[in-house]
């Protein structure tokens, strides 16, 4: 099932909090902000979800200073130093938009930590590129694309009406190939080509390369990152993973209220047993894949020394 970053986040959460286990107090905005507001109005039946500290509006991290129950206006702390706290980046927020108090798992971590998973499933899994360019007589090596991670088979053309490109067995990719001019490769990469092929034939590189991580809230998985929809679920679990091991530490942070009470009542090692859990469904998944694009994708035998 295909889906958007946004929604792709939407997952991580709900898998993060149990799905209906743990609720976040949420109020919503009643007029649009700017990035420079250091004030905003929020719905004033649920003013009363708010609390002073860490406060999300969409991506944004804000803290909170104050906030009045009868008029339903919130303060941030500092100004504008209060805006975009913890790596995230004062926005422009529209009328409706949620404001999260307190929340446990801040969206802009959780992006992060998706486009941390997608680039970690490469190489286990990978992106296909072509390539194709004419034979030169007398020339073996040959300039290829800068995106080019590993040559997985080369095929040539060939002469008459079969019409079946034959498969180059003397080949060796060369990714630290010369740069100099006419002679080099711009790229720094190459692919030597041995065997005996007719001049001007064309000669079609097929190549891995790693994905590309989601940027926009619209951005389609498949689409941008260049992975099948199938793998989504194996993002789902490597994110869960990585953020449910952060779990660990806040134990020992004994400042808080709410965590000196709960610190009884969860064992230690729960979030790292259960992050440990995510792991083993994640590499599961990864490997299942693997074998899936190796069945679909056999290579061929190649002499390349």
């Amino acid at each position: 099932m295909a889906a958007t970053y946004d929604q792709l986040v939407d997952r991580v959460k709900q898998t993060l909090m149990g799905y209906t286990k743990n609720q976040d107090q949420i109020t919503w905005l009643t007029a649009p902000i700017a990035a420079t507001d250091t004030n905003f109005t929020v719905d004033l039946s649920t003013t009363n979800a708010l609390s002073r500290g860490i406060t999300e509006i969409e991506d944004e991290l804000l803290l909170l200073s104050s906030y009045n129950i009868q008029s339903g206006t919130a303060q941030v702390s500092a100004g504008t130093t209060g805006r975009g706290v913890f790596g995230t980046v004062a926005s422009s927020h529209p009328t409706n938009a949620l404001v999260i108090a307190d929340p446990d798992f801040p969206r802009s971590r959780i992006k992060e930590e998706i486009n941390n998973t997608i680039l970690a499933m490469y190489p286990s899994l990978w992106i296909f590129g072509t390539y194709e360019f004419p034979k030169v007589a007398a020339r073996y090596e040959y300039p290829i694309p800068a995106d080019v991670e590993q040559v997985y088979r080369v095929t040539v053309d060939t002469i008459g009406p079969s019409r079946v490109w034959f498969p180059s067995q003397t080949w060796r990719y060369n990714p630290q190939a010369s740069m100099i001019a006419v002679d080099g490769s711009a790229t720094g990469k190459s692919l030597q080509i041995m065997d005996f092929i007719v001049p001007g034939r064309t000669i079609h590189m097929v190549y891995t390369k790693g994905p590309n991580i989601l940027v926009n809230n619209s951005d389609d998985y498949a689409t941008t990152t260049g992975f099948l929809n199938r793998t989504i679920d194996c993002v789902v679990y490597g994110t869960t993973a990585r953020i449910l091991a952060s779990y660990e530490p806040a134990r020992l942070q004994q400042k808080a209220v709410e965590s000196t009470e709960r610190s009884p009542l969860v064992p230690a090692g729960a979030a790292t047993n259960a992050a440990g859990y995510f792991w083993n469904l994640y590499y599961r998944r990864l490997q299942e894949e693997q074998d899936y694009m190796r069945d679909l994708y056999p290579e061929y035998q190649v002499f390349s020394s």
